[in-house]
This record gives structure tokens, sequence and C-alpha cells, in this order.
């Protein structure tokens, strides 16, 4: 082997100038999996217990609910901490209202109310005619200005302000 370059080669492996020490270990990284460790023993320091037989768990927001089929779940009544871990998709309330029915109590009948006044406007602005709504969009269209070439919307938006 050449000299010149196994000298070029010792050089590259300093972690500082001529006359420092060698790096002695290589860097490790660390995996994923410690993260999930660290995170059940701090749930069993908690004092979960895992609920068996859960099929199903819903959390509902605004219009969208997330959806966890045959989740594991995990839950501490004394720290009011619940942990839910599985798959999540997130899903359309309207989409998924026939089969949650059964699901929701009186305290929800509320919003059942409201979602259903909404489903009536939906479906008495879709029985008006397609006319309206090609008028309706006709107007949205004249709202949006056309966008001249080589202008910005920035520059556009200056232009408006000063004028």
């Amino acid at each position: 082997m050449n000299v010149e370059k196994l000298r070029k080669m010792a050089g590259s492996v300093r972690t500082g100038g001529k006359g420092t020490m060698r790096r002695k270990k290589k860097a490790v990284h660390k995996t994923t999996t410690t993260d999930d460790k660290r995170l059940q023993s701090t749930l069993k320091r908690i004092g979960v217990n895992a609920i068996p037989a859960i099929e199903e768990v819903n959390i509902f927001k605004e219009d969208v609910v997330i959806q966890f089929i045959n989740p594991k779940v995990q839950a501490s009544i004394a720290a009011n901490t619940w942990v839910v871990s599985g798959s999540p998709q997130t899903k359309k309330l309207q989409d998924i209202l026939p089969q949650i029915i059964h699901q929701l109590g009186p305290d929800n009948l509320e919003n059942l109310k409201k979602l259903a006044e909404q489903f009536q406007k939906q479906g008495a602005a879709a029985g008006t005619g397609e006319a309206a709504g090609a008028a309706a969009a006709q107007e949205d269209d004249d709202e949006v200005p056309d966008l001249v070439a080589g202008e910005t919307f920035e520059g556009a938006a200056e232009e408006g302000h000063t004028s």
C-alpha cells in the first residue's frame, strides 16, 4: 500500500488538527424502539391497566371523527389518563353517523339536532335547481380577479393599498 495514501487516511480520522487524539469510538445511533420502551415504562409508573375487548374507539372533533378499529386501550382512572394505540382513520361525521347513533348518549342529542339541521340546509340548497347553482358559481367567479402575466399577488396587493 502507498505510504502517502495511508497517512492521508490516518489524518481523516482525527477530530482536531495535527497532534490531537484519534476518535476512539464510533457514534451509535439510537433506534425508535427506545422511545416506545420509555413510554411504556412511564405508563407503568402511572399505573395503567389494559382494558380488553374494545372493538372501536371514536374521537369526535368538529365535523371529523378519528376512528380506531380494534385498538389497544390502557387506562389509569386515578391519573385520569387513557392511552389508545393503533392505526387511526380520519373520517367525516356524516360518513359514519348511521353506525354510531346507538353510541351517542343524551348529552349529544343537541349536537345530533344541529347536524340534522345542517343536512336539511344542504339538501334544500341542492334541491333548488342547477340554474341557481350555476348563477351562484358565476358570481363567485366574478369576484376573483384575473392575474396578469408578469405580475405577482404581492405587487397587486401593494397597488391596491396605494390607490
